[in-house]
């Protein structure tokens, strides 16, 4: 085939026309005198052309032929171009598998299986396989045959003469029959531990379903029993060898390479546990200490090889315990923790081409319809399917998913687990990596029928029906539930009551009467806000049961959506903002806090969809607020409603974000710096009180001296306030002191200076639907006897001749809040020689501060409490740091700058810089105070109330798990990592505070 310089043979244009990419070589190859009878027959050029790869067919074709003997060449190829069945699927197979070429190469005769084309030949079964492997005597010839059967199998698959959930099932089937053949060969080299034993081989997994791919682990399950007369060891021995050599057969690499893996990890106890049990030792296991997943796992049980009986006694004895698993007592939390995505294993730069994990993949929908099938399979025995494309149709059937839904999944599955079926076809390796290099993807492309532009249409197919699966996973378990509620059409299938309320109990709502209630209220009718609720709905309905308590989540977004119902912002901000809905749902199912806030004025839900919503405010920008509504008001009264209206507000802002930022959503995981999150709060919560008393403050004034009191007036903050770090249930602790305004008597700037102090604490009280902020000033000195407000001269005269030390520590957390900057500033400035004395403390002061503490410590502890697990003053709490902190700032602020500031955190890092405490005590502290910290907040949100302890209510525990980064059913851990984290804190205090290193 010359051609002149620079010009394109007729025979490479064909080339290129037919879809080959390398028309060169494919030219070259034809030019082999092993083509030279058929490299100019139209048909065969046609036929490579219609391959999925048709270089990689032409390669296949020309070694199968320079393989073959002489005489059997000439028959191949003229059979290849006179018999068409033959030709597509010998073709059709070597451009679609590089791994079936080779064998092919190596075994040139096996091309003849595909020559036969009978009826029973387009599906053959368990026996037609078996048929098949029936030469096998060693691992070697099983290999071969297995090869050969998978030969025809694909050739069927690659040809559309079966679909994939027949390519499955075949798949499935010859999987049966190798288990068959290698049990037998087992048995053949070791007749007397055949002869001692029964033994039964169950598949699990998608052999079980009759689903398998072409390269999967096959999971099995070993059944044992002793013969009559043999003693059960020795039996259970002997079924373990032949179980062992039956599974080395299947998974050994010899020359003729492997089959595949036969994994037996799905049994009782894992690795761990012994690969064959008797029967009644199975069910021992099943009925005391099995967990939900692995009764999902025996959804799909099968008697596959060995004794027959056997293994159907076991499939019989277990299927009982499979459809009463949504009976078990912690059903529901372990649904909640299997329904969350484990993506966290996939490296980041392959998640987006898992067809099998990753989001939107396989196991979505295959878990998806697992679960649904154990919640309602125990009253629906048509449900009882291992195989995926069968029970969702009979879930459709029944009304369990919508039929719109279900189909849109089929099609979806199908189109997945082709392309998964493609992938390991072409190397017969496992995964299910979609490829990234072109060739690969072009090659998988036209072998699903995409021939214009393959790479650019199978991305976009992949991509839509990823969409439809990421979209469909979660609301499959929801839909059904509103059509609960509707009115369908007639004939129209839907859940009954009945089971909708058994589908929500198994999902954690507590009372599935008062939220299919709900559910109706919410979504009936056919008003727009009906329509959009209906589409809203499925997915807040997850979400809902994603923490918990779902019950109040439904119950919060009720009474939302009732509040805000006729607003025409409200559902369109939830429908139309990404983020919006996922934040109100978490918000409102975490606990009582939030919602609460919320409900006192709905219309706060709009910060959820604003992107800088959850950004707190600075104290400049809600002071100016606040000061600014304090003008406009006609009243002190009023004024102090719009001041705490907006703390309300501030408060919400808070509590969603924290929420949030602990539970994180679906596009953003939750925060790690869980200190970060502590101080975002504590310094919202302070930022904000400190703006609320400066309102107070300025309406109090207003009201009877006009914009000038009689005497300058400054609010010092104490304790938590002074130190940025409030919870949402602490007090604002204060010191009040003023000073007299030139020409003012002492006696009149004192009168007035109490008055405000009285006013600020009325108005901040009073009863409304706004939380109060309680003032206490019980840290001034004198304690409860003393004035509660003093000038700068009389603080000055108490703290020189009077002053205790413990008084001089309380300083350490004071500072200026509101009112007068300069006279707060001068107050600070004279207590500093007190909270940061020159040279440190002496003896005595450091050993009446131990005392103090040791005192507390006995005294104060609540009657009955659990001193390992109080936040506040139990062992290794924030008492214990905070002193701690505190002794090393009194004795060294002094000379350190750093440790002259009034927040724990900032006082401990700057100990540990100038090596004032070794990094790792540090961290030990730190570690202990955050998390102290944050359970106080926890209980605070779930309660609504303040506490310092774990709640003993189950389903707060739970929440205050959640919020703590626990999965459903491990409060046990959080309570053990607890006392493990608090316990380490305090022996750091034991040697930094009461030992020799204080």
């Amino acid at each position: 085939m010359t051609t002149a310089p620079g010009r394109r043979s007729s025979t490479f244009t064909r080339l290129l026309r037919h879809g080959f990419t390398d028309p060169s070589a494919a030219e070259q190859l034809l030019d082999l005198d092993a083509l030279a009878s058929v490299r100019s027959d139209p048909v065969l050029l046609e036929a490579l052309g219609a391959t999925a790869d048709p270089d990689l067919a032409l390669r296949g074709l020309v070694r199968i032929v320079e393989a073959g003997e002489e005489g059997e060449r000439q028959v191949l190829l003229d059979t290849l171009v006179t018999a068409k069945p033959l030709r597509d699927r010998l073709l059709g197979v070597l451009g679609a598998s590089e791994a079936l070429g080779d064998h092919l190469a190596r075994h040139p005769r096996d091309w003849q299986a595909l020559v036969t084309y009978e009826s029973a030949d387009l599906h053959p079964g368990v026996a037609e396989f078996e048929q098949g492997l029936a030469d096998a005597v060693d691992p070697d010839s099983l290999r071969v045959a297995y090869r050969r059967c998978l030969l025809t199998l694909a050739a069927r698959d690659v040809c559309g003469t079966t679909d994939l959930a027949q390519t499955a099932a075949e798949l499935a089937d010859l999987a049966t029959a190798t288990l068959r053949a290698a049990l037998a060969i087992a048995r053949t080299s070791a007749p007397e531990d055949a002869a001692q034993c029964r033994l039964a081989v169950v598949a699990m997994g998608k052999c079980g379903g009759r689903e398998l791919n072409y390269i999967s682990d096959v999971d099995v399950i070993f059944v044992g029993e002793a013969r009559d007369g043999v003693d059960e060891t020795k039996a259970m021995q002997a079924a373990t060898r032949l179980a062992a050599h039956m599974m080395r057969i299947c998974s050994d690499t010899t020359v003729e390479g492997t089959i595949w893996e036969v994994d037996a990890n799905l049994r009782p106890e894992g690795r761990n546990g012994p690969l064959v049990r008797t029967l009644s030792s199975h069910l021992a296991y099943y009925q005391r200490w099995a967990k939900t997943w692995e009764f999902q796992a025996l959804l799909k049980a099968r008697a596959v090889a060995g004794d027959p009986e056997l293994g159907a006694e076991y499939v019989e004895a277990v299927s009982p315990l499979v459809w009463g698993a949504a009976d078990r007592e912690n059903f529901v939390p372990d649904v909640q923790k299997m329904r969350r995505r484990v993506v966290d294993n996939i490296p980041a730069d392959r998640i987006e081409r898992e067809l099998k994990l990753g989001p939107g993949g396989l196991r979505d929908v295959e878990f998806a319809v697992q679960l649904l099938q154990l919640v309602h399979g125990r009253s629906d025995a048509s449900l009882h399917s291992g195989s995926t494309l069968e029970a969702l149709r009979a879930l459709a059937e029944g009304g369990y998913v919508g039929r719109a839904d279900a189909a849109q999944l089929d099609e979806a599955y199908r189109f997945l687990r082709a392309m998964e079926h493609r992938i390991q076809l072409y190397r017969l390796r496992r995964t299910h990596l979609v490829p990234e290099d072109e060739a690969d993807l072009r090659r998988l492309g036209r072998s699903l029928g995409m021939r214009t532009d393959p790479v650019a249409e199978l991305n976009k197919a992949w991509k839509r029906h990823a969409s439809v699966v990421r979209r469909l996973h979660e609301k499959i378990f929801y839909r059904p539930l509103l059509d609960a509620v509707a009115q369908l059409a007639p004939g129209e299938s839907r859940l009954s009551a009945k089971a909708a309320a058994i589908r929500l109990e198994a999902l954690g709502y507590a009372d599935p009467a008062a939220a299919l209630r709900h559910l109706e209220a919410l979504s009936s009718g056919v008003t727009r806000k009906a329509a959009i609720q209906r589409t809203l709905l499925p997915v807040l309905l997850g979400w809902f049961a994603d923490s918990a308590d779902p019950d109040a989540g439904l119950l919060g977004f009720r009474k939302v959506s009732d509040a805000l119902g006729k607003t025409p912002w409200y559902l369109r901000l939830l429908r139309d903002e990404g983020a919006a809905a996922e934040n109100l749902a978490r918000v409102l199912s975490a606990g009582r806090l939030a919602p609460d806030l919320l409900m006192r004025a709905p219309e706060a839900v709009a910060i959820l969809g604003d992107p800088e919503g959850l950004t707190p405010r600075t104290r400049e920008h809600l002071e100016q607020e606040v000061l600014a509504a304090v003008g406009r008001a006609g009243d002190a009264e009023s004024a102090v409603a719009v001041v705490r209206g907006v703390r309300r507000r501030e408060l919400f802002r808070t509590t969603a974000a924290d929420l949030i930022g602990s539970y994180g959503t679906e596009d953003s995981p939750a925060e790690q710096d869980h200190g970060a999150l502590v101080d975002r709060v504590g310094s919202a919560v302070t930022d904000l009180n400190a703006a609320t008393i400066a309102g107070a403050l300025r309406a109090a004034v207003r009201e009877r001296w006009g914009d000038t009191l009689p005497t300058r007036f400054a609010v010092i903050g104490m304790g938590r306030f002074g130190g940025h770090e409030l919870s949402y249930g602490s007090d604002a602790d204060v010191l009040f002191v003023h000073q007299p305004r030139e020409g003012v008597s002492d006696e009149e700037a004192g009168r007035a200076a109490n008055a405000v102090v009285s006013e600020m604490r009325r108005l901040l009280q009073l009863p409304t639907a706004d939380p109060p902020l309680l003032i206490d000033a019980d840290l001034r000195p004198e304690g409860r006897t003393g004035p509660m407000v003093r000038t700068l001269k009389s603080y000055e005269a108490y703290y020189r001749r009077w002053s205790l030390i413990w008084e001089s520590q309380a300083l350490l957390r004071a500072e200026h809040m509101a009112g007068d900057e300069e006279l707060g500033r001068s107050f600070v400035e004279l207590i500093d020689p007190l909270r940061y004395p020159m040279e440190g403390l002496g003896e005595d002061a450091v050993r009446e501060i131990r005392r103090l503490k040791a005192r507390m410590e006995s005294e104060r502890m609540p009657r009955g409490a659990d001193p390992t697990l109080h936040a506040k003053l139990g062992r290794g709490g924030l008492s214990d740091v905070e002193w701690t902190v505190q002794l090393i700032q009194m004795q060294h602020g002094w000379a350190e700058p750093g440790l002259r500031t009034t927040r724990t955190r900032e006082a401990l890092a700057a100990a540990c810089a100038a090596d004032l405490i070794p990094a790792e005590d540090a961290q030990t502290l730190d570690e202990a105070w955050v998390l102290a910290a944050r359970v106080r907040n926890a209980v605070m949100l779930v309660r609504g109330r303040p506490g310092d302890t774990f709640p003993s209510d189950p389903r707060e525990l739970a929440a205050v798990g959640r919020y703590l980064g626990y999965e459903p059913g491990h409060v046990g851990d959080m309570l053990d990592d607890y006392r493990r984290t608090t316990r380490r804190a305090r022996a750091v205090v034991e040697e930094r505070f009461y030992g020799a290193a204080g």
